[in-house]
C-alpha cells in the first residue's frame, strides 16, 4: 500500500476526481440555529484541538486542524486484518483521577490497525480502545463493545478518536462534536470495554472516509474489535463476548458488521448488536437527507463511492454543475457542524447538470443503482442477536427503510428486537427528528446491549411485526 499524503483545507484538497471549492455565502439563522441546538442537546465540553506531532513528514492541515502525525499510515501493512500497525496514549477530553491511582472512567490508547476496503485491498484505519476503570460485574470476562460512531463528516479533524481527546474541536470554518463520547462512557461505566473505530479514511489521512459504504465500515468494526485484543494491559481476550454499538451512519455500520461477521470474523465472539436508526436502503435515505439540514451527506457519499470506485468520475463529473463541482470539493473536509452551516437545506437540483434532483439522475443511471443495491442492507442474516430501533417520525434516515431492514432479517430467520420509538413530529428537516430517538432510547438500547454481553437471552419480537408502526 502506498499512502497519498492529503493536505486539507477549507480551500485546498489533493483528491483525483474532486475538483476546486469556492467560498461559501452568507449563513442563515436557522442554520446556526439548528447547529448550536445540536451542540447544546448532547451537552460537551469544548477542547482546543492539539497540534502535529513533531516527527515525520509534513503535518496534514484539515481547516486549520491539525492532524497528529499518528494518522499518517505507512507504506506497508501487517497481512492479517486487526492487526496493530502502532499505539499511542490516548488523553481523555473528560475524565478524572481515581482514588486507586486509576483515571476515570478508563484509560484510552490511540490506534491504529490494518484492514480490507470494499474493493479487497489493505487499508490503515484509525480508532480508540478504553480499558474502564470500573469492575465489570456482569457474567463472564470482561466484555467489550466495539463502537461505531454517528455521522462526523469527512475531514480528517471529525475522526472520532480525536473527538475523545477532544469533544468540541473548532477551526478555521469547522466545528466537530464527540456526541457518541456519552455513550462511551455509559459502557465504560458498565465496566465493558470500548473500542472506537474512525472507519476508513476518517483520521487516517491517505484517503477520503467512504462514507456509508457497507463493507468498509463493517470490515473497520470488526477490525477494531480485533485489534483491540493486542493493546498493551487490556484485559479483553479472545473468550470476551463483544457487542456491536451504532446510531445513524453507526447503525448501518454495526447493522453491515452484524451480517458479514459470521464469514468476515468468525473468530470474533459476537453477543448482539445494536443498530438504531441504520441506513439500510440509501436510494431512500438519500431522498430524505436531500433538502434537509444535513444535505451535506449527499457530498460525502458521491466523494466516497467516488473514491472506491475511480470508473465513477466520468459519472460524476458529467451530471454535476460548477456549483455541485464546488460543493462536492468543499464538503470533502468538512464536519456535521461545517455541512450545516455550508450546506444545509441544499436542495441538490442546484448542483445537478440539468437541474434535477440527485434521486432523478441515479434513476437514469444503471452503473448509480447498481452501486447503491450493492450498498443494500438487509440481504444477510446475522447470526448473533439485533436490537433494531428507528424512530417514527425521522425524516433523515427514513423509518421506512430501517423497519423494513427488521422485515429483512426476521423472514431471514434472525433473533431481531424491533422497538419503534414514538415521538411527536419536532421539526421537518431539521435533525431533531433523527437525533431525537438517539438519545431517549440510549439508555434502554445500553441496557439490552449489556444483558447480552452478560449471557442473557434475548427475546425476538419478530412475531409482533404485523402490529408494528
Amino acid at each position: 500500500m502506498s499512502p497519498r499524503k492529503i493536505t486539507r483545507s477549507s480551500s485546498t484538497v489533493n483528491t483525483p476526481h474532486l475538483p476546486e471549492p469556492r467560498r461559501q455565502g452568507r449563513r442563515t439563522g436557522r442554520l446556526l440555529a439548528a447547529s448550536v441546538a445540536v451542540a447544546a442537546c448532547l451537552c460537551v465540553a469544548a477542547v482546543p484541538a492539539s497540534a502535529a506531532d513533531s516527527t515525520g513528514s509534513a503535518p496534514v492541515v484539515s481547516r486549520g486542524v491539525t492532524i497528529p502525525d499518528f494518522y499518517n499510515p505507512p507504506a506497508r501493512l501487517p497481512a492479517a486484518d486487526g492487526s496493530l500497525v502502532r499505539t499511542e496514549p490516548l488523553p481523555l477530553g473528560l475524565s478524572l483521577p481515581g482514588l486507586d491511582g486509576r483515571r476515570l472512567p478508563g484509560t484510552a490508547t490511540r490506534l491504529m490497525y490494518k484492514s480490507t476496503d470494499a474493493g479487497g485491498g489493505p487499508v490503515a484505519v484509525t480508532g480508540a480502545y478504553i480499558e474502564p476503570a470500573a469492575a465489570w460485574k456482569g457474567g463472564g470476562p470482561r466484555p467489550l463493545v466495539a463502537l461505531a460512531s454517528g455521522t462526523m463528516g469527512q475531514g480528517d479533524q471529525c475522526a472520532p478518536s480525536l473527538s475523545l481527546q477532544h469533544p468540541l474541536t473548532i477551526g478555521q470554518g469547522t466545528v466537530s462534536i464527540g456526541y457518541d463520547n456519552i455513550a462511551v462512557y455509559r459502557f465504560l461505566a458498565a465496566g465493558a470495554a470500548v473500542v472506537v473505530t474512525d472507519y476508513a479514511g476518517l483520521g487516517a489521512t491517505d484517503r477520503l472516509h467512504t462514507y456509508v459504504n457497507r463493507l468498509d465500515e463493517g470490515h473497520a468494526l470488526l477490525d477494531a474489535a480485533r485489534a483491540a485484543r493486542s493493546v498493551s494491559g487490556a484485559s479483553i481476550t479472545s473468550a470476551s463476548r463483544v457487542g456491536l454499538y451504532g446510531y445513524s451512519q453507526g447503525g448501518g455500520a454495526s447493522a453491515s458488521a452484524a451480517e458479514l461477521q459470521s464469514s468476515y470474523a468468525p473468530d470474533v465472539n459476537l453477543a448482539g448488536t445494536y443498530a438504531g436508526a441504520p441506513p439500510a436502503d440509501l436510494t431512500e435515505v438519500m431522498k430524505g437527507i436531500d433538502g434537509s439540514a444535513l444535505a451535506g451527506a449527499l457530498g460525502w457519499s458521491i466523494n466516497g463511492f467516488a473514491q472506491s470506485d475511480p470508473s465513477l468520475k466520468a459519472v460524476v463529473d458529467a451530471n454535476t454543475n460548477e456549483v455541485g463541482k464546488a460543493a462536492l470539493k468543499d464538503t470533502s473536509t468538512m464536519c456535521v457542524g461545517d455541512a450545516i452551516l455550508g450546506h444545509g437545506f441544499t436542495n441538490s437540483k442546484k448542483w445537478t447538470a440539468n437541474g434535477k434532483p440527485i434521486a432523478d439522475i441515479i434513476a437514469a443511471e444503471p452503473k448509480l443503482q447498481a452501486i447503491l443495491a450493492q450498498q443494500r442492507i438487509g440481504n444477510l442474516r446475522p447470526t448473533a442477536p439485533v436490537r433494531l430501533a428507528t424512530g417514527v417520525q425521522d425524516d433523515i434516515v427514513g423509518h421506512k427503510q430501517a423497519r423494513q431492514l427488521a422485515v429483512d432479517w426476521c423472514r431471514k430467520g434472525a433473533d431481531v428486537t424491533y422497538e419503534a420509538v414514538l415521538l411527536p413530529n419536532l421539526g421537518d428537516k431539521i435533525l431533531t427528528n433523527h437525533l431525537a430517538p438517539l438519545l431517549t432510547d440510549q439508555g434502554s438500547a445500553i441496557s439490552w446491549l449489556t444483558d447480552r454481553l452478560s449471557g442473557k437471552k434475548a427475546a425476538s419480537n419478530c412475531w409482533s411485526m404485523p402490529l408494528q408502526p
